[in-house]
């Protein structure tokens, strides 16, 4: 698949889906005519009504643009300066361990990778929702989880330099920075993920998930409360609630890949500690705000560079590549064998 080639990124990241948190909207941006003709209607429909509100849109829209003009860079500044001087706390937390993971975790890989496995074999363990293909299993035990947020937060309270999540979320850490990509991450996904996710998304290229993106994200009362409706960069996600102690602050679901505002039609589901949601990517989904307490949850975006190949999730056409750093957003430079027989991508789109 994409062995010996660097992953790359779609040129749309620099003017698609860009998000403007104060209207709670997505938007593509090439210029204020675009801009205006695009989405002034409903910018305006949302309370951007003044020429002074649409400039300060417009600034903050350009400043987004900047932002991730200057991602790659400042990033591997980051995680250098991260590498070079941080003190870990817990440093056993960086290498991923069996005792890290939940026994039952451990029973349903051990399912996944026997020679009978099945679909319909795999829903006895793992609970599902409705008919949006969205999980829930435990992944880690309450232990492992306590040490792990109590590194995070020795991070964050360190002078160490800090990169946002993504563009939705101000509160968090981008894990390959904190230098876990390698040592936990991949084999998470790799070796216990995706035997899972290849008999719950065969259509998603959840045999062949080979790149990802990973970051914790938080949210307390003076922070981040909630996250509104989008999809993500990913042929499949897995969301973890790690803890502390919060009220509120479900998830909701919505349909698959349509407009992220509003959400015709949802389901609410609560966090459970230690636990993991999967879902499609592809699923519109948000957090409802929390009421107290503080909440992280580590996300992982799995990513199939077989899928995203033929077709960008994030702008729906053939992507126009570029360089990126890591493992990019999972494209790689097409092969004529890289689609697998048992995969129909004509029925994905």
């Amino acid at each position: 698949m994409s062995a010996g080639r660097p992953f790359l990124a779609c040129a749309c990241f620099f003017s698609d889906n860009i998000f403007v948190g104060r209207y709670g909207l997505h938007v593509r941006y090439r210029d204020e005519a675009q801009l205006r003709r695009e989405h002034g209607r409903a910018l305006q429909e949302r309370g951007c009504r003044s020429d002074r509100e649409f400039e300060t849109a417009l600034r903050e829209i350009e400043a987004e643009v900047q932002r991730r003009k200057q991602l790659i860079h400042q990033s591997v500044e980051r995680k250098a300066v991260i590498s070079k001087c941080y003190k870990r706390k817990h440093p056993e937390v960086y290498v991923l361990q069996d005792s890290f993971l939940a026994p039952d975790f451990l029973e349903i890989v051990r399912y996944c990778t026997s020679p009978d496995a099945d679909l319909h074999g795999l829903l006895r363990y793992i609970e599902s929702f409705s008919d949006k293909r969205i999980y829930r299993l435990p992944v880690f035990t309450e232990e492992f989880c306590q040490a792990f947020v109590d590194e995070l937060e020795n991070f964050e309270q360190s002078d160490m330099p800090k990169g946002r999540p993504n563009s939705m979320n101000n509160y968090g850490v981008l894990l390959n920075e904190l230098g876990m990509d390698e040592t936990f991450i991949t084999p998470l996904r790799e070796k216990y993920l995706r035997p899972i996710t290849a008999l719950l998304y065969p259509d998603l290229g959840g045999s062949c998930l080979d790149s990802h993106k990973a970051f914790v994200v938080k949210y307390s009362l003076h922070e981040d409360l909630d996250l509104s409706s989008h999809y993500d960069n990913a042929e499949v996600t897995l969301n973890v609630s790690l803890g502390k102690d919060f009220t509120e602050g479900n998830l909701y679901f919505g349909d698959f890949n349509q407009d992220p505002a509003p959400v015709p039609k949802y389901i609410e589901i609560k966090h459970v500690g230690a636990h993991g949601l999967l879902h499609r990517g592809g699923q519109i989904h948000g957090a409802l705000p929390i009421a107290s307490g503080e909440r992280w949850n580590l996300i992982v975006w799995m990513r199939s560079s077989t899928i995203r190949n033929q077709l960008c999730p994030m702008c729906n056409k053939k992507p126009e590549l570029v360089e990126a750093e890591g493992f990019g957003d999972g494209f790689t430079e097409s092969l004529e064998d890289d689609v697998p027989e048992t995969v129909d991508l004509c029925s994905l789109w």
